[in-house]
């Protein structure tokens, strides 16, 4: 009965994001090539003294970004720190300066990696206007983006790539507003909470006392996943009842997290002229995330150890109420779209099993990827894919018409070296420095040995990929943690983004090369196979050497 009902939660899935892909993915193509403004849209620009109509070259585009982030970085750092003297405090303290910038880069990097309790530690305003807003804009940076990138390929002899500030203002109002309103909508319906109460003190059935915290969560909830971020109202996060009550609202989440990187793909198609160009993303996409579940849910069902295989699999930090397979579904979703929410804890998977959430980020979050950072990631390997089926058969690399030179590669060479550079040196530094290593040992890591490598690898891998999930059994609101953390995670996200604008400029300012008898077909069988090679070989296999001394050497164990 539990795989019947497997396979049919995974089929509706399947049948719900097919129905979306083409209305979504042309919505957003509208969205960011329709020459017209927005009333409400219009305003805001005089507000903030921006011309609709006015280009921007790649370096005008990626000083927006980082200037439009660092104001978000302080806004947010600001509001934690004078959270006392702030409306609906609940009566919480200021957040201390290293996890108030842990969390101000978090939330601004689209992480939303979480080194405390929110229902303890963060009251309605700073959620509110905090971190809920920064859901919302983190999200539209990710996919505008993408859409640079895009751009980068169809325009000719260009010195521009579009408006940052433009494709912010219509990616916020215009795409993630709206899904969201509905989103919190039918989450609210199936009995996800949305008040103001505050703490409410109830009697146990034991006779004791608890307090249960309330909070506005479906609002919040429904953009944290629709725009892959993945910050938790509270410290359970998806696992809490009061976040996700049933199997229904669990498989809902689902759909939120998937339906925009899913779509993208065919944003991408109708923006280059040739949606072939798109399906060949999405398959490489699909072919990823079916080959990463299935292996993580086999490991789960057939967890080594007696209590395990008495229980059917492995039960531990798994909810009754999702059981192995929704739980697996919700990892990998959320692992493969840099969201980081969770419903179960990965901390309590097998050894292998663990691994698997672990490989999902390292290898870019590709499949699909956050919103916008899974379509840039998968066009910058596609471009890899392409040089290197260009060198195979003697050809100069090219990729809807434009070359792939010296440039362009050593761009799209630097981009993928950031995250396994800051993963490793990140790991590497927590062990390498003594006082930080008896610092890590006595007061971060609650299962020491071989586990304990895999808690601090998997930290610095969801930190640097910008995805905030956590094995949960690692202690990070700690000074080194803090501001480790919070540089990989600001370097991870915004690094890579001065490549990708580098590159899109890079494009753009090309003309078009027109297709010939020797020109490798970019829409066809051969370079899907080459994609998915390119990803696991150039990405995953770059941490090879580290998981065999955590994750793997306790699995063989």
């Amino acid at each position: 009965m539990d795989v019947v009902f497997a396979i049919l939660q995974i089929a509706t899935l399947a049948l719900i994001l097919t129905v979306l892909y083409r209305p979504v993915g042309d919505y957003m193509a509208h969205i960011f090539t329709s020459k017209k403004d927005l009333l409400v849209e219009r305003g805001f620009y005089r507000v903030i003294g921006v011309d609709s109509s006015a280009e921007q070259t790649w370096q005008s585009y990626l000083r927006g970004v980082l200037a439009f982030s660092a104001v978000g970085l302080i806004f947010v750092y600001v509001l934690q720190r004078t959270q006392a003297m702030l409306p609906y405090s609940l009566g919480l303290p200021a957040v201390p300066e290293g996890l108030s910038f842990n969390t101000a880069a978090s939330f601004v990097a689209n992480t939303n990696w979480q080194s405390y309790s929110p229902e303890l530690t963060m009251g309605y305003t700073v959620q509110i206007a905090g971190l809920a807003v920064q859901n919302f804009v983190s999200a539209a940076v990710g996919i505008a983006i993408a859409i640079a990138l895009v751009r980068g390929f169809t325009r000719r002899k260009s010195s521009t790539i579009g408006n940052f500030w433009v494709d912010l203002t219509r990616g916020t109002l215009r795409l993630l507003l709206p899904i969201s309103v509905l989103g919190a909508v039918v989450l609210l319906a199936s009995g996800v909470i949305q008040n103001f109460n505050g703490f409410t003190e109830i009697t146990t059935l034991s006779g004791g006392l608890q307090n249960l915290p309330g909070g506005p969560v479906a609002s919040q909830e429904a953009i944290k996943n629709l725009g892959t971020n993945g910050g938790g109202f509270f410290n359970a996060n998806a696992a809490h009842p009061f976040e996700n009550p049933t199997a229904w609202t669990s498989l809902f989440q689902n759909v939120l997290m998937l339906m925009i990187p899913f779509a993208l793909p065919r944003t991408f198609g109708r923006m280059v002229g040739n949606h072939k160009q798109g399906y060949t993303i999405l398959a490489v996409m699909g072919a990823i995330f079916v080959t990463s579940l299935t292996a993580l849910t086999l490991l789960e069902l057939n967890g080594a150890g007696t209590a395990p295989q008495l229980a059917g699999g492995a039960l531990e930090g798994k909810e009754q109420r999702f059981g192995i397979f929704a739980s697996t579904l919700f990892g990998s979703t959320s692992t493969l779209t840099s969201t980081g929410a969770v419903n179960s804890m990965h901390d309590s998977y097998t050894a292998l099993g663990g691994m698997l959430p672990m490989i999902n980020m390292m290898l870019g979050e590709v499949a699909p990827g956050g919103v916008g950072s899974g379509l840039y990631g998968m066009l910058i390997l596609a471009i890899i894919a392409v040089f290197i089926g260009g060198l195979l058969v003697g050809r100069t690399p090219e990729y809807l018409g434009k070359k792939i030179g010296p440039k362009q590669i050593k761009l799209a060479s630097l981009y993928i070296l950031v995250t396994p550079t800051l993963v490793l040196m990140g790991t590497a530094l927590s062990f390498a420095i003594p006082a930080v290593r008896a610092d890590v040992e006595a007061t971060s890591i609650w299962n020491p040995g071989i586990h304990g490598l895999s808690e601090v690898l998997y930290a610095f891998t969801s930190a640097s990929n910008n995805n905030g999930s956590a094995f949960a059994g690692l202690s990070a609101n700690t000074p080194w943690f803090n501001t480790a953390l919070g540089v990989a995670m600001l370097f991870g996200r915004f690094i890579p983004i001065v490549f990708v604008l580098a590159l899109a400029g890079s494009l753009a300012a090309q003309d078009k090369v027109p297709a010939t008898s020797g020109t490798l077909p970019t829409h066809r069988p051969q370079l899907i196979g080459l994609l998915l090679g390119v990803t696991v070989i150039v990405t995953a296999l770059t941490y090879f050497p580290v998981l065999a001394l955590g994750p793997l050497a306790e699995g063989l164990q």
